[in-house]
């Protein structure tokens, strides 16, 4: 059972739960490692989640600042260069995509400078739904959902939260237009294309 803290204030030089420095030494292994034919640094950083399915694919370098509040839903993918400061809660549905470069933030601080100063930060949590495909160069904000069957565009910088079955892209993040019946009806035509040449191509 996950317990999600909505919104905390903390001090992160007096956070010592041990969480940092075990994500980092398995990070650093599986930044280093030669993935592609040796997938054992990725099993040992997997261990550092809170939720971390068999099948999830994960693309060298990666960022985590905890790890165990990152919840990894069923067949993850994240190419190079994800990022994420987990001092809250990160939840990701099934099927979620993620392309190169993107940026996940739970933390946040002050808009006051005196208080700034003094290194107290805040933390919200981040939920992603299922079946979404967040484009290379996004940024997600601390407090964002995400729901479910979404395309965020690339470069986009996610301030709020974001419904289900849309497009959504800009700077802020604003929903462009719903997903329709006539994407699905395309894609899968595009899908029965290629599943025909490559039956031309085994039988050529």
């Amino acid at each position: 059972m996950y317990i999600f803290i909505v919104s905390f204030t903390y001090s992160p030089s007096k956070v010592r739960d041990g969480s940092w420095e075990r994500v980092h030494a398995a990070q650093k292994r599986f930044n280093e490692s030669e993935f592609w034919h040796d997938n054992s640094a990725l099993e040992e950083l997997k261990k550092c989640f809170g939720r971390a399915p068999k099948d999830m694919i994960l693309t060298p370098p990666v960022y985590f600042d905890h790890g165990d509040r990152i919840l990894f839903g069923e067949h993850f993918y994240a190419n190079a260069g994800l990022t994420i400061l987990d001092e809250n809660y990160v939840t990701f549905g099934d099927n979620v995509f993620i392309a190169p470069h993107v940026s996940i933030y739970t933390a946040g601080h002050p808009i006051d400078a005196e208080i700034r100063n003094t290194e107290v930060e805040y933390a919200r949590p981040v939920t992603i739904g299922s079946d979404v495909w967040i484009g290379g160069n996004v940024v997600i904000n601390p407090g964002v959902t995400i729901g479910d069957d979404v395309v965020i565009g690339s470069g986009s910088v996610v301030t709020k939260d974001i419904p289900s079955h849309v497009i959504a892209a800009g700077n802020p993040c604003k929903v462009i237009r719903e997903i329709t019946e006539e994407d699905k009806i395309y894609w899968k035509n595009q899908y029965q294309e290629y599943e025909r040449g490559c039956e031309k191509d085994v039988s050529d």
